[in-house]
């Protein structure tokens, strides 16, 4: 993958109240003054993603280079993100996007009185992070791809391509807010279809190799939403395609990568719907006051290389419902 290069401006500026401080934003816009967004994440964004937000930057009437500037916080891994948060928030951006589930808390510990809109997979009602959906209250709002049936969804795709599967590994990062809500979802699901999970827990990106040697008995992988994952989504396909290992993600970028099938949410408009928020936010809008949104739009991708490189038949019904299929 090309990596983009991101310009980083580095300033500061004093505390002041959140009221005080969206008016002074507000104001600096109207007198052609750039507004710094910090976008903070595990690895550098997925094209999609960012290009997703500069499309909905643009949408909004925020032009990068003449009313906002994206500050770059890049963590090697989901371990490094809380120092990542800190040194972004000690360049006072006017707001921070947390981008992926592993930078929202360390992005609202790290804030202070910055505005603080996350893009992520877990449920934040019911993680404590805000009081409602409809009013999260405090600093922070966003976008959340929380949905109950995803998981039975993912395992229903693995039984109509592999009707005879009886056991399936399922990938998860080990302290993601996500991953007990998800691992529930998925258990939940498996017994209706008889299939047998095999948890696989990743603490570090050096674990994956490992992870997927253990897996080779399973007849499917099942890989969990995280950004660590998608930030190595190369390295996740190689290794399931050298285990000869079928896939199913929820990010369609994983399928771009070389996986075999995603079915979730598209967040390529999850974030150029975040640019709305950020509008809103930079205009003086408290964060707490805007409601958390859901998904709207939905894709099923399918990798017909992937698939023929693992010697698979995909059912025709099966590829007839997909959003998109890469021959």
């Amino acid at each position: 993958m090309r990596r983009r290069t991101f310009i980083t401006l580095i300033g500061g500026a004093a505390a002041w109240p959140l009221a005080a401080r969206t008016q002074s934003i507000a104001l600096a816009q109207e007198a052609g003054k750039l507004s710094r967004i910090g976008f903070l994440r595990v690895g550098p964004p997925p094209p999609s993603y960012i290009g997703g937000f500069r499309e909905g930057l643009v949408q909004e009437g925020l032009v990068e280079g003449q009313h906002v500037v994206i500050d770059f916080a890049l963590a090697p891994s989901a371990t490094q993100i809380a120092n990542a948060a800190a040194e972004l928030a000690g360049r006072r951006p006017d707001i921070i996007i947390a981008a992926g589930t592993p930078s929202v808390f360390p992005a609202r510990d790290a804030a202070g009185d910055i505005p603080v809109v996350f893009v992520a997979t877990f449920d934040p009602v019911a993680a404590g992070l805000v009081k409602s959906l409809a009013r999260p209250g405090g600093n922070v709002t966003g976008l959340t791809t929380i949905s109950g049936d995803i998981a039975a969804k993912r395992l229903q795709l693995i039984k109509e391509f592999l009707p005879k599967a009886t056991k399936v590994a399922i990938l998860v990062r080990d302290t993601s807010p996500t991953t007990p809500q998800y691992l529930e979802e998925a258990h939940h699901a498996a017994r209706d279809l008889n299939i047998d999970l095999q948890v696989l827990t990743e603490h570090h990106p050096d674990d994956f190799e490992k992870l997927f040697s253990m897996a080779r008995g399973a007849d499917a992988m099942l890989v969990g939403d995280d950004t660590e994952f998608t930030t190595h989504r190369v390295r996740i396909a190689e290794l399931a395609i050298k285990a000869r290992l079928p896939n199913v993600h929820g990010l369609r970028e994983m399928i771009d990568a070389g996986g075999l099938m995603s079915y979730g949410a598209s967040f390529h408009d999850l974030y150029r719907r975040a640019a709305s928020q950020v509008r809103k936010i930079l205009q003086g809008v408290k964060p707490g006051d805007l409601p958390i949104e859901q998904p709207v739009k939905f894709e099923f991708v399918v990798n017909m290389r992937t698939a023929k490189a693992l010697g698979l038949e995909i059912p025709p019904t099966l590829l007839a419902r997909a959003d998109e299929v890469i021959e």
